[in-house]
């Protein structure tokens, strides 16, 4: 009976011992993600958000979480699900880390995911007007201001409405 008990306590006192720090995490989910381990990748990510959220390495594995989500990587899930964890991703990162230099990316990102590949206008706008308001200084602020004046047009509209601007 000792000799289980103390197996037991050794088992405990291993699997206690063993866990990875955020920096850990993070070289094993890039290592995974070089390799195409793209489920173990996520799940790197996802333990150092989960068990490290104030690690200034959360912020970063949640945008490698949210571009593989938006690569559409992730076999197990469909297209729109895909997508739809990458604009909660980004959108994470920008409530989540406001100060964090992923921030304005994650709030513009999940605005062009909307628009592009959900067709999600309305929520695309509201997105892009909250990036304008809050980061009016950010170099994506052009692109932005693009998405809005063109939202919802196809290439063609787009071409013949700049053609017929410089007319």
């Amino acid at each position: 009976m000792k000799l289980i008990l103390s197996i037991v306590i050794l088992a405990l006192f291993i699997s206690c011992s063993a866990k990875k720090t955020d920096k850990e995490l993070f070289d094993e989910g890039q290592k995974n993600l070089k390799e195409d381990k793209i489920p173990e990748a996520v799940q790197a990510f996802d333990d150092l958000v989960n068990e490290y959220s104030a690690s200034n390495l959360a912020p970063e594995a949640l945008s490698q979480l949210a571009t593989i989500y938006q690569n559409k990587q992730v076999k197990s899930l469909s297209e729109k699900e895909n997508l739809q964890k990458a604009v909660e991703s980004f959108k994470k990162i920008h409530d989540n880390y406001p100060e964090s230099d992923y921030a304005p990316t994650g709030l513009f990102m999940a605005g062009f995911i909307n628009a592009n590949e959900l067709q999600n206008y309305e929520e695309a706008t509201s997105l892009y007007q909250r990036f304008l308001k809050e980061y009016p200084d950010n170099e994506l602020v052009p692109s932005a201001q693009a998405e809005l004046n063109f939202m919802g047009m196809s290439p063609e509209d787009i071409i013949e409405k700049n053609v017929a601007k410089e007319k």
